[in-house]
C-alpha cells in the first residue's frame, strides 16, 4: 500500500467520507453533506473564504479520493459528489462561486491523477459536479460557472 501524504484537512476528509460510504445507502448524498461540511469548518473564521477554499479544495478531494479508492467506492461519484458538495457550500458561506468551481475542479483532478484514476473521466465527473450544483444555486451563478470552467 503506497503511503499516504494527505495533509490533516485531507485526513479529515479521508476518515469522514470512509465512513460516509460505508454507512449509508444514498452515498452521493453522504459524500456530498460531508465534503460540505468540511469545506465550511475549514473556512470558519477567515477574511477572505475565496482564496480559503483554493487553498483547501484539493485536499479535501485528495481525502475523497483515497477514501473511494481504499473501501473499493466509486471515485467517479466520489468525485463528481466532492465538487458538487464543494462548490454549493462555497455559494453558502459567500465565495466566488465561479472560482470555487475552478478550483474544485481541478483539485479532483489533480488528486484523480495522483490515485491513478482515468484523468478524462475523472475531468468530466468534477466538471459536471460543478455545473450540477451551479444549476442548482441559480441561472447568474450557473453562467457564470460554466463560463469560468470554460475559460
Amino acid at each position: 500500500m503506497v503511503e499516504s501524504t494527505l495533509t490533516a484537512i485531507g485526513r479529515v476528509t479521508k476518515k469522514a467520507v470512509s465512513g460516509a460510504l460505508k454507512g449509508t445507502g444514498e452515498k452521493a448524498q453522504a459524500i456530498m453533506e460531508t465534503t460540505a461540511d468540511l469545506v465550511k469548518a475549514t473556512i470558519e473564521e477567515v477574511d477572505d473564504f475565496t482564496v480559503a477554499l483554493e487553498k483547501r479544495v484539493g485536499e479535501i478531494a485528495s481525502g475523497a479520493i483515497e477514501a473511494a479508492t481504499e473501501v473499493g467506492g466509486d471515485s467517479f461519484m466520489t468525485i463528481k459528489w466532492t465538487v458538487y458538495g464543494i462548490v454549493k457550500a462555497g455559494s453558502e458561506v459567500g465565495a466566488d462561486v465561479a472560482k470555487t468551481a475552478v478550483a474544485a475542479t481541478e483539485g479532483a483532478i489533480e488528486a484523480a491523477a495522483k490515485a491513478g484514476t482515468d484523468i478524462s473521466k475523472a475531468t468530466k465527473e468534477a466538471v459536471t459536479g460543478a455545473i450540477e450544483a451551479g444549476d442548482e444555486i441559480g441561472k447568474d451563478v450557473s453562467k457564470s460557472v460554466r463560463d469560468a470552467l470554460t475559460t
